[in-house]
């Protein structure tokens, strides 16, 4: 696949707006804590949840899962839809999210981007996976847990799902997969946590370390 300078370019801005990190910034509106250094020092939707409160939280998860969907769609709207750049941009944004220049590339853990990135490039899929996702938290009480089964599930759901009868493109199928991957790779130390029982569960009304 040879991509053209706009193309290009559409990778860099996906990158850029990825590491805009909006879990910063609604901690310290909502109350001026530095979620770095508070609670497990992640900068997502879940650590700003329990470090600054549950309005913060669901604003940082919007956001987060905003700046997903804008940079596939962008990609789309300018390219005519093509599919590869608009999957490529997906991973550029969730990039950008996980590892921005800003903050010495240590950014969150790009569940809520990639949640944005599956939902700009096929609906259906994101919201099977969010479906598991809920089941998963609501009997096991463990966001890491629903995150990671809902990262493994969504390359099979896209290829199930992408449109009737046809399966999408290879670099569709493998683009899902990579941005699977590296959530997958970014909630390492929670997959360590989960196999030692050492894995705290979810509550707004609980600040507790390490999620």
């Amino acid at each position: 696949m040879t991509l053209s300078r706009t193309a290009l370019l559409l990778l860099l801005i996906s990158y850029l707006l990825g590491s805009i990190p909006f879990g910063l910034v609604m901690a310290k509106l909502f109350g001026g804590a530095d979620v770095r250094k508070a609670g497990s020092g992640n900068i997502g939707a879940t650590n700003v949840a329990r470090v600054a409160g549950p309005w913060p939280g669901i604003l940082t998860l919007l956001l987060d899962a905003g700046k997903g969907w804008l940079a596939v769609w962008l990609a789309g709207r300018v390219l005519n839809g093509d599919a590869g750049t608009m999957v490529l941009a997906g991973f550029f944004v969730l990039l950008g999210h996980c590892f921005p220049m800003w903050l010495r590339f240590r950014g969150g853990k790009g569940v809520a981007t990639a949640a944005g990135v599956f939902l700009a490039l096929c609906p259906q899929a994101m919201l099977a996976a969010m479906i598991l996702f809920a089941l998963v938290v609501w009997f096991w009480r463990y966001v890491s847990l629903g995150s990671l089964t809902a990262a493994a599930a969504i390359p099979v759901l896209v290829r199930l799902l992408w449109a009737p009868h046809f399966a999408p493109p290879t670099i569709v199928n493998l683009g899902s997969l990579a941005i699977a991957l590296l959530v997958i790779f970014q909630h390492r130390a929670n997959i360590g946590r989960l196999a030692r029982g050492e894995e705290p569960q979810f509550s707004f009304n609980k600040k507790q370390d390490k999620v």
